[in-house]
């Protein structure tokens, strides 16, 4: 079963402000005309306006349109009461994205029990989630024909794809409908005469392997679109990273500095709350030219604290060939390991202490709130590089 809450980021806020509730509103990165809508509620759909548009093109499809910054804390607390209805029906969940969950009822519930099932899920969340909440459920064998299955009728939509009426709705429906299909493979598919979901699911196995994707991707395929569970893959965490748009581009290298020191403390925080220490830092820069800039370096003792991360990262930004005004800047940490107080314990003094002295400043910055203690360098950054939650972090909240 794929579960989508519809229009989640936007459809919070109305959860949490009943004035919003049947008006046309907008969720944006930054509600400057220029800036990028990144949730349209359900409303401003209808006006067309869609994920990505600017805010200029938005008001000019709705005029009423009322775009608002996101709340990260709102999705949290969706999501966490998301997350909460669903442990009541199954143990088995992967949170996808944000907004989105699979639960695996294979092995729990009859057959023809799950319809039943799915309308008492969109129930619950209603009543545990909130009134305002509605959500598309898809159900099927695997997760790719669910999460098909869950798009098909939005918003609200309940749909089942079995074997009896697969053809039927592929009839329906383009390649770049498919999850996962793109207009790269949409090209390839079209090379060798597949031009429809219908034809790709009668391709020939060896056309698929060996023409079209020339891989084994081609087999997973082939299993996919005929019901086979083959994307049940946890994949290892390998880095972890923070990026931001500079809205007064800079060439400064303190303001650079300043920037740099807030990044590595969010990275740092997420980090450690993982149970992680890196040994490689790699930072990139967008130039007001557009040109880019990266470097990657790996060290030899492990990467901690706010501080090493910091000074790591300060050190290939100064390694830059040239200075120029920069419009981007992202660093993330890699080559990861997994710690614990054992480890740490078997360190030299000082960098036990050190530790010893994160691990405290996080607790009280996890009890009072982000940003509570931080280095001096981040003194007057509180409304710089603010909290935002992307769709795809929901792997990093607790219920």
């Amino acid at each position: 079963m794929h579960i989508d809450l519809n229009s989640c980021f936007a459809t919070a806020e109305q959860q949490a402000y009943p004035s919003l509730r049947g008006k046309p509103i907008g969720i944006a990165a930054y509600t400057a005309p220029s800036g990028c809508v990144l949730a349209p509620s359900i409303e401003a759909k209808r006006y067309g306006v869609k994920t990505g548009m600017t805010v200029r093109d938005a008001r000019l499809l709705c005029p009423d349109i009322i775009i608002r910054d996101p709340d990260p804390r709102l999705v949290r607390d969706i999501h966490v009461k998301f997350r909460s209805v669903l442990q009541n029906y199954s143990p088995l969940i992967v949170p996808k994205s944000i907004d989105e969950l699979v639960v695996d009822f294979s092995h729990l519930i009859k057959k023809e029990e799950i319809l039943k099932l799915a309308w008492d899920i969109k129930e619950r969340i209603r009543k545990d989630v909130g009134e305002w909440m509605s959500c598309n459920i898809g159900i099927a064998t695997n997760r790719f024909l669910a999460k098909l299955a869950a798009g098909l009728h939005k918003p609200d939509g309940l749909d089942q794809i079995t074997s009896g009426n697969l053809e039927m709705i592929f009839e329906r429906l383009g390649l770049i409908d498919l999850p996962g299909i793109n207009t790269r493979f949409q090209a390839r598919l079209n090379g060798e005469g597949i031009f429809t979901p219908l034809e790709f699911l009668r391709a020939h196995l060896n056309v698929l392997e060996h023409k079209v994707f020339k891989s084994i991707v081609g087999y997973h395929w082939y299993l996919r679109l005929r019901g086979y569970e083959i994307d049940d893959v946890e994949f290892r965490r390998k880095s972890f990273g923070q990026s931001y748009a500079i809205p007064d581009k800079t060439s400064d290298p303190k303001k650079l500095a300043r920037l740099l020191i807030k990044l590595s403390e969010k990275m740092g925080r997420r980090l450690r709350r993982h149970g992680f220490r890196a040994y490689g830092v790699h930072l990139s820069l967008v130039y007001t030219d557009l040109t880019y800039w990266h470097m990657g370096r790996k060290f030899h003792m492990p990467l901690y604290t706010t501080e090493d991360l910091y000074k790591r990262a300060l050190l290939i930004l100064n390694l830059q060939p040239e200075r120029k005004g920069v419009r981007e800047i992202a660093v993330s940490c890699y080559d990861l390991e997994k710690t614990s107080l054992e480890q740490l314990s078997f360190l030299d003094d000082n960098d036990g202490k050190r530790m010893a002295v994160q691990k405290a400043v996080d607790s009280i910055n996890d009890k009072w709130g982000e940003f509570v203690i931080t280095p001096a360098l981040m003194m007057g950054m509180k409304d710089v590089i603010l909290d935002r939650i992307a769709f795809d972090q929901a792997k990093e909240l607790e219920v």
